[in-house]
This record gives structure tokens, C-alpha cells and sequence, in this order.
């Protein structure tokens, strides 16, 4: 499917709701509500897992299944009626992408199973219970933002080893990043390594944040896994190009001109997010559905940005990862 069709198939809206009358001709048709956080067009791959893990199991657009997409693109602020809309249209499951889209979903019904495809930690941001055992209407994977954040200093603290005072970015609004820093400093303790918080809410405050990191005399900046930061991955890292700041994030950041990357296989999460639905629609209810966590990781070097900045990047960092770009 070329990429223009399928960004348009991701927002459609009215335009298929023939396709869906066809399929009910010929049985049932499980409706799907899908609640994204970030714009449709940076997303394709992490959906089209989705899509196929569900086909694995026997689902066909158009024949069993019905997907209704909804996107924020990039602002919370309208994930709340995002999701008042899909409980309105009576999908059967909503699948969420993102703490904030989870929370919005979770606070809209009490009734509709909610799968999450991807989320901060569940159990701190108070979406479900706890994991073995998640209680209510939502579960799925989830991912701990503080474990991927300590790899990622152990990482820079490879590239420059006097390295002692660390920028870290975050998004104050997204609730799940403020249980972050307390962990993150208790991981950067042993590694001799003070951390600097900085906050931008949007892409208006990189230029200051980053400005601000440069006065303040950061040797490094990490990441936090937030979907604000990941769909503007490449502006931030154009701005730690230009100042020669070490960088480690999240993939897209990596694959967009930032230093490295560790990180979720987030499309692997998303395939696994189609089992739950499954599961959910043969009759299994939310609150006896463990919630799992990745199994699947990948680290990626910028060797391009790597010599940009004038930094040599360990042999042994080249050797163990997934992919290197040149």
C-alpha cells in the first residue's frame, strides 16, 4: 500500500462507513475505536503492526473488523473529546496509544474495554491496579520510562566519560513524566551523574530549553519517551546538532539526527496489542488480563551526527547495536 493511501485510510472518517455497511451484510463486525496521540502520518508502521496482528488472528477490515481512527496530532488537549467521540460511535475496544490518550479513554467509559497499545507505567500513572492483576475496564503494555532513561545515561556515560552533569527534557504535561526524575536521579547517582530537568511544552520552547541547557553547562541531553517529543524528534535534534550536545533518546530521535537511541520496539507492541483484542472480543474481560511489558529493544547509533559534533563513539556501542546510520 503506497504511504499516501494509507495516511489517508488512518484518518478516514465518513468515507468508509459504506465499506462497514457491506460488511455487516455478510456477518458481525467488531468495531474498533483507535485513539492516537500523534498526527496519522507518524504512526504507519506502529499501526500497521497492529493491522497485522490482527490479521494473524483472523480479522479482515471490511469482513470482521471496523477501525475507527481518531487522531490528537500532538495535542493533548483534544484526546478528551476524542474519546467522548468513539464511545458515542459504541465501538466494542478502544485502543490507545500513549498515557495521556489511555487516561482520556479510561475517563470517557468505565464500560468499553480499553486495550493499551503502548503506555507509560500503567501502575503509576493510575491505570490500572497492577499488572498481574489490572482491575476495570483497561489493559494492555506498558513500558517503564525510568529503566529506558538509565540505559540511556549509561549509554552517554560511554561516549564521554568525564560526562557529570546531564539535560534531561520532559513535558510537563503529560502526568506520567512526573514520577520520572525521582527514579531517573537515584539511577544517576551511582553513575556520578547530576541531572538538570528542563521543560517545553511544545515545539515553541525547545530554542529556550536548549538554550537554557547551554547555559547551564549540560555535557549531554536524554529523552524521555513522551509522544509530544517523539513528533517533534527532528527539531530537537537539529538544536542539540548545533550545539555539539551528546544526545540519547527514543528511536525516531536517532533516526532523525540525534546522537543514539534506546528504546521499545514499539511496532512489536503494538502486534501484541492485537492479541488482547482478541481476546476481549471471544469474550475475556479487561480486569483478568495481565498487563505485559516489551521483551523487544533496539538500540541505534547516529554515526552521522556522531562526527557532526566531533564525538567517537565506542567500538563496543557500534558492535551491540541494531542499526547504524551513516
Amino acid at each position: 500500500m503506497r504511504r499516501r493511501d494509507f495516511i489517508t485510510l488512518l484518518g478516514r472518517a465518513a468515507v468508509a462507513w459504506p465499506l462497514a455497511a457491506r460488511a455487516q451484510q455478510a456477518g458481525k463486525v467488531n468495531r474498533i475505536g483507535f485513539l492516537g496521540s500523534p498526527f496519522a502520518a507518524d504512526q504507519i508502521n506502529r499501526v500497521e503492526a497492529l493491522r497485522a496482528g490482527l490479521r494473524d488472528l483472523g480479522y479482515e477490515e471490511g469482513r470482521n473488523i471496523f477501525i475507527e481512527y481518531r487522531w490528537a496530532e500532538g495535542r493533548y488537549e483534544r484526546l478528551a473529546a476524542l474519546a467522548t467521540e468513539l464511545v458515542s460511535l459504541k465501538v466494542d475496544i478502544i485502543v490507545t496509544h500513549g498515557t495521556p490518550g489511555t487516561l482520556a479513554a479510561k475517563q470517557a467509559t468505565t464500560m468499553i474495554p480499553i486495550v493499551m497499545a503502548t503506555s507509560g507505567d500503567a501502575v503509576t500513572s493510575g491505570l490500572v491496579s497492577s499488572i498481574g492483576r489490572p482491575g476495570g475496564n483497561v489493559t494492555g503494555l506498558t513500558f517503564f520510562n525510568p529503566e529506558l532513561a538509565a540505559k540511556r545515561l549509561e549509554m552517554l556515560k560511554d561516549v564521554v566519560p568525564g560526562l557529570t552533569d546531564v539535560a534531561v527534557l520532559v513535558n510537563p504535561g503529560n502526568p506520567v513524566n512526573e514520577a520520572i526524575m525521582p527514579t531517573m536521579k537515584l539511577v544517576a547517582r551511582p553513575l556520578n551523574l547530576e541531572l538538570h530537568e528542563f521543560a517545553a511544552r511544545g515545539p515553541s520552547e525547545f530554542a529556550a530549553a536548549l538554550s537554557a541547557m547551554a547555559e547551564r553547562r549540560v555535557g549531554a541531553l536524554v529523552l524521555i519517551d513522551d509522544t509530544m517529543l517523539i513528533v517533534n524528534g527532528k527539531a530537537i535534534a537539529d538544536l542539540a546538532v548545533r550545539q555539539r550536545l551528546p544526545s540519547n533518546g527514543f528511536s525516531e530521535f536517532a533516526q532523525a539526527g540525534g546522537l543514539m537511541a534506546y528504546g521499545v520496539n514499539f511496532s512489536d507492541m503494538f502486534r501484541r496489542a492485537a492479541t488482547y483484542v482478541d481476546k476481549i472480543l471471544k469474550g475475556a474481560k479487561p480486569a483478568d488480563l495481565p498487563v505485559e511489558r516489551p521483551t523487544k529493544f533496539e538500540t541505534i547509533v547516529n554515526l552521522k551526527t556522531a562526527k557532526a559534533i566531533g564525538v567517537a563513539m565506542p567500538t563496543s556501542l557500534l558492535l551491540r547495536a541494531d542499526e547504524v546510520i551513516e
